[in-house]
């Protein structure tokens, strides 16, 4: 079975602003189309639209040649249009059988068909490489876990166009060439594939078409062996991208900034110990599971730590928790940025407390020298904001990841840890990330980075630790700092 899509010029307002702008697309069966865009770019929106979240205001959607006009998301996976979220849309309380089969029951006569839908939920996880039982609760699953969950929920649906949202950001390199397995056995049988992805690598690798979108409008449509990566990447901001990552600098010969003797973590990470210091950047490398962030929520007071001595700024301290760090010179970016690293509720003043702003002014402000403090610090970090009195959430993801990064960085820190500082975001605003951090290193402040995307690692740091199973198994620089070697010391073959 396949469906045919096509978009007769798609125009999409919210109130007075809009957002696409007369797109015209045709989707044939048994394809996987990459669709790449910065943030704000559109793409979501049309995808949204298609998958029945949000309707057009002009133009028209037409399936398998029939005009179409869904109020909600169930009308389109009627058709076997399924959505799969970059945020999991999955409730953590239920068990997997009965996300999978949310909205979706089986009855048999007055009480749900329990034992069916487990029996297909477990086809389903099968298909997708899980081997779990489905009666687990999806709270206890890890992010990954989840990430094959959701993609196992949309084969139970019998999709016939799939559209996935970034799905290898929480993935391991293994999960994800299960993922990629499953997507060509998809395709074989007729599956149309919408595969949204900041990784221009993975998208040369497994897409047949590339479509990229810019400023709500559609402005190329190529072959994917017809596009380099550099040429995606400038489709995609409008204007050549040169100069990625900024040149490494010198570090100094100072004494470490920051310096971790046998840390112990229970159950995460065992006796690890690392140094860094005023000027390096810093990467911290390892698959799924092996323990890196679980490591620095214990370094932090996040979680419970058995052992381990901290020397902040050659003095021994003891951190009980995020505040208490950041009051010695630490701090901490969340790679969870809309649980943990923003309010996004909240307005830009409120997420740059006044605490936040003393590099600029007192805490005593006046509300008029509270807005200039505002100002200046947006400006320094690239916010960009329709207003100052915006609401975080309405902000594209790369310019919230800015504002979280300022957040965590106006009291002026000696070292800053930042965990997946990327993820999420386009490649115009991780090249501005990228500068960012480097001016933070040449400021004199120790910056150490988490990260799953190697070429991320390799491009901005130093040196990069890798961790396996809790322990800290090498540390890379200069000549070994490759892809292969990175994987090879996190897979174990080294």
């Amino acid at each position: 079975m396949s469906v045919a899509i096509e978009f007769r010029d798609a125009v999409k307002e919210f109130g007075p602003v809009r957002v696409l702008h007369g797109v015209s697309l045709d989707l044939q069966p048994g394809r996987i189309y990459g669709l790449l865009g910065e943030n704000g770019a559109g793409k979501s929106t049309l995808m949204k639209i298609l998958a029945g979240y949000e309707s057009l205001t002009g133009g028209e959607l037409l399936v398998d040649g029939a005009a179409c006009t869904f109020s909600r998301s169930r009308q389109a996976e009627d058709l076997g249009i399924v959505l799969i979220h970059q945020e999991f849309n999955l409730a953590e309380d239920l068990t997997i059988a009965q996300n999978i089969f949310l909205g979706h029951e089986f009855n048999r006569g007055f009480f749900l068909d329990d034992v069916r839908m487990r029996r297909e939920a477990a086809e389903a996880l099968a298909k997708v490489g899980l081997d779990i039982d489905p009666d687990t609760r999806v709270r206890q699953l890890i992010v990954a876990e989840k990430q094959m969950v959701e993609i196992a929920r949309a084969l139970a649906r019998h999709a016939r166009l799939l559209i996935m949202d970034e799905p290898t950001a929480t993935l391991t390199p293994g999960e994800t060439e299960r993922l990629f397995e499953l997507m060509a056995s998809l395709k074989s049988l007729g599956t149309t594939i919408i595969y949204i992805s900041h990784k221009l690598d993975e998208v040369e690798r497994i897409t047949d078409e590339v479509i990229v979108m810019r400023d709500g409008k559609l402005v190329a449509r190529e072959p994917t062996p017809a596009l380099s990566r550099r040429q995606m990447a400038n489709l995609m901001v409008g204007r050549e991208l040169a100069d990625l990552f900024p040149p490494k600098l010198p570090v100094s010969s100072a004494a470490p900034a920051l310096k971790v003797t046998g840390l112990t973590v229970p159950g995460w990470a065992t006796q690890v110990s690392f140094q860094v210091q005023p000027g390096e950047i810093l990467g911290f490398a390892g698959l799924v599971g092996a323990g890196r962030t679980e490591l620095f929520e214990g370094l932090l007071g996040i979680r419970e730590r058995e052992a381990g001595q901290v020397e902040l700024q050659g003095r021994a301290v003891t951190l009980r928790s995020p505040r208490d760090a950041a009051r010695l010179g630490l701090t901490y970016l969340s790679e969870d940025r809309k649980g943990k690293g923003l309010h996004v509720n909240f307005g830009l003043r409120q997420n740059l407390t006044l605490m936040a702003l003393e590099r600029y002014a007192r805490p005593w402000l006046k509300p008029q020298a509270e807005r200039v403090a505002l100002e200046q610090a947006v400006a320094d970090y690239g916010i960009r904001a329709g207003s100052l009195d915006a609401i975080a959430s309405s902000l594209s993801g790369g310019n919230q990841q800015k504002l979280a990064l300022a957040k965590v960085l106006h009291p002026a820190p000696a070292v800053v840890v930042l965990d997946e500082p990327t993820r999420g975001v386009d490649v115009g605003a991780k090249r501005e990330i990228y500068h960012l951090i480097q001016q933070l290193a040449s400021r004199g402040l120790a910056v150490i980075v988490i990260s799953s995307e190697l070429m991320e690692l390799i491009g901005l740091c130093h040196r990069v630790a890798v961790m396996r199973a809790g322990r800290l198994i090498s540390t890379l620089h200069d000549a070994k700092l490759t892809e292969e070697e990175l994987i090879a010391h996190a897979t174990g073959t080294r």
